[in-house]
């Protein structure tokens, strides 16, 4: 079995983010950009914009939920502290929902 090394996790990470957010319950990024074109969801970029002013630090990962008849945007991040947060968003309104440390 091979191992990964360094080098290859950050071309790993990239090809995961250029995917873009995906939504939970197998639907892919298509779903997605369907639904930022149909204007049914905020753009990714304003709500990684709106999370980096809230709590600075690094994505770790991105979903987009449908929970209670919406769709939700949950970031989790590392801050420069190395604690994981995460953070919950409106996708229709970009509002922050819920911020909060993992646990």
């Amino acid at each position: 079995m091979r191992r990964l090394t360094g080098r290859g996790l950050p071309v790993i990470a990239a090809a995961l983010w250029a995917a873009g957010a995906t939504l939970a319950g197998g639907r892919d990024h298509d779903d997605a950009r369907a639904l930022r074109e149909q204007g049914a969801v905020v753009p990714l970029e304003q709500i990684l914009r709106a999370a980096n002013a809230h709590r600075p630090g690094r994505v770790v990962d991105v979903e987009l939920e449908r929970k209670n008849h919406r769709y939700v945007y949950e970031i989790e991040l590392l801050d420069a502290s190395g604690e994981v947060w995460e953070l919950k968003f409106d996708a229709r309104t970009g509002a922050m929902l819920q911020a909060e440390p993992e646990r």
